[in-house]
């Protein structure tokens, strides 16, 4: 593997298997679950928990090609390291851009999801304000995010938690509603996985810290399927629980999936507690979308993909944090101008791309039959999930991606005739 240049020194490592479980749950259980249901279920109606399914065998395999690679490549950066290092610079690039430019769309729907449950009517504000405090925090250090990420993925926990037991107990829940079909077809089935791919992505940014965690080889092959693992358990829970209160029809006409779902239940006294709960919960995965990219683009940087001053390491507080403020700012431009939901397409469309690169990588790790079938699943899985996303969001994301691949032409051809 290509190690850092001795010019860039590496970060300091201090995360252990709970903190990396940590992070990797504040990514996954997130805004995602208080607010993915909606689409997904008006996407696949009775087809929702099938899609759910779906969108966990892929996660899956993701993330079992994430942990094998990481256990190689414990560095910053993710699969834009595995992509380089197996399959050559251009797909490792090809990974980056899609990681940096999907997530920092993702990190501004984060962000403007907490403005509108804290403030509906200045969520661009709030949502600034909130990219720059989180910011703060990640350039005072890893180790000072990752408690605060403990902190609120218990919030979050407890609120979800409250949500389940208050709709299965109460007299409206219906085990009638959750009768699995295909009411929306294949098409709606596929197209919810894709859309609750967007809140399962989580785990990548375990890998993404690479460099910063004790004992990479063990850790993080075990802190992936563990994140991942009780991610599933909540998701399912939580959808289990809104689906026999609401039905999919219920649940897809509605605004606010999990204070609906509780109010319909008769406890609207515990409709505000889940609304503070989904801002925690988009702060969280704020907060460890930031770190991931700026990881990310610290490494990318690093190969001179892009301006070699993002490489730099703070030499007090040991993190990339002209890159943190690169992304920070990059995100509060975003956050003051977009719509959420076009940032949240482009995001899966993007993620989508990235870990078709992880199995594409992980495929080349050895070459017996059994020990590719994790990475072709999971590499045919993404293709079809970010082709089966609303139209909108395959066009603009696979243009994105577009530039990204004219961009790295051009930087080559430069690069030859300069010598």
């Amino acid at each position: 593997m290509t190690p850092p240049s001795s010019a860039s020194p590496e970060l300091r490592r201090t995360l252990g298997v709970g903190d990396a479980v940590v992070i990797g749950l504040g990514s996954m259980v997130g805004a995602g679950i208080f607010a993915a249901l909606g689409p997904a279920a008006r996407a696949a109606g009775s087809g929702l928990l099938l899609g759910l399914a779906v969108a966990a065998v892929v996660a899956y395999c993701n993330a079992t090609s994430s942990a094998r690679l990481a256990a190689l490549y414990p560095a910053s950066g993710g699969t834009y390291v595995y992509g380089r290092e197996r399959l050559g610079p251009f797909w490792g690039y090809l990974a980056g851009w899609s990681f940096v430019v999907g997530k920092t769309a993702s990190c501004a729907a984060m962000a403007l999801t907490v403005g509108a449950y804290v403030w509906p009517g200045q969520a661009h504000a709030v949502a600034v304000a909130a990219v720059v405090a989180l910011t703060a925090v990640n350039y005072g250090g890893v180790q000072k995010s990752a408690w605060l990420t403990r902190a609120i993925v218990a919030v979050v926990l407890a609120v979800l938690a409250a949500v389940v037991v208050v709709c299965l107990g109460s007299g409206e829940s219906d085990a009638g509603r959750l009768d699995i079909g295909t009411s929306a077809g294949v098409g709606g089935v596929l197209q919810a996985a894709g859309l609750l791919f967007f809140a399962f992505a989580g785990y990548a940014r375990i890998a993404t810290l690479g460099e910063e965690v004790r004992d990479p080889t063990r850790t993080i092959p075990r802190a992936i399927p563990l994140a991942l693992g009780i991610a599933l358990v909540v998701y399912a829970c939580v959808a289990v629980a809104v689906l026999s209160v609401l039905g999919s029809d219920g649940l897809g006409q509605a605004g606010a999936p999990l204070a609906d779902a509780v109010q319909a239940a008769g406890v609207p006294a515990l409709e505000p507690v889940v609304r503070v709960g989904a801002a925690v919960a988009a702060l969280g995965s704020l907060l460890a979308l930031i770190l991931g990219v700026s990881r990310t683009t610290l490494a990318m940087a690093r190969d001179r993909h892009l301006p070699g001053a993002l490489a730099a390491v703070h030499p007090r507080f040991q993190v990339p944090h002209r890159a943190e403020l690169a992304v920070g700012a990059v995100v509060a431009v975003l956050a003051a101008t977009v719509d959420v939901r076009g940032a949240i397409g482009f995001s899966s469309f993007g993620v989508l791309a990235y870990y078709a690169v992880a199995n594409a990588s992980a495929w080349t790790l050895d070459s017996t039959p059994a020990s590719r079938v994790v990475p072709a699943v999971g590499l045919l899985g993404c293709g079809v999930l970010a082709f089966s996303l609303p139209a909108v969001s395959v066009v603009v994301g696979a243009g994105v991606l577009a530039v990204g691949v004219v961009v790295y032409g051009v930087r080559r051809w430069v690069a030859a005739r300069g010598r």
